[in-house]
């Protein structure tokens, strides 16, 4: 239970960061590759460390997957929205 409260604490703390950093990434011209691979990293390092019983492994594969999927994510809006070339 305790888990599931701290993955669930975790979430709602960087959603709400997230916004913040989309309304600073928008003042600053980042990509969505860039701004999603850095939301993607620090969530998957956030999450790896709460659910790995070996913190320091678990957060530094969470991150590198999470930054991995956040890129990926990032570049497919990119397209979409036509500022990939």
């Amino acid at each position: 239970m305790k888990k599931v409260f701290c993955v669930l604490s975790l979430a709602f703390g960087l959603t709400v960061f997230s916004a913040s950093v989309n309304e600073a990434a928008a003042q600053s011209k980042w990509s969505s590759r860039k701004k999603d691979a850095v939301i993607g990293g620090a969530v998957g390092a956030g999450t790896g460390a709460i659910i790995s019983h070996k913190k320091g492994k678990g957060a530094i594969l969470g991150g590198a997957v999470g930054a991995g999927a956040g890129y990926l994510i990032g570049r497919h809006r990119d397209k979409k929205r036509g500022k990939l070339h």
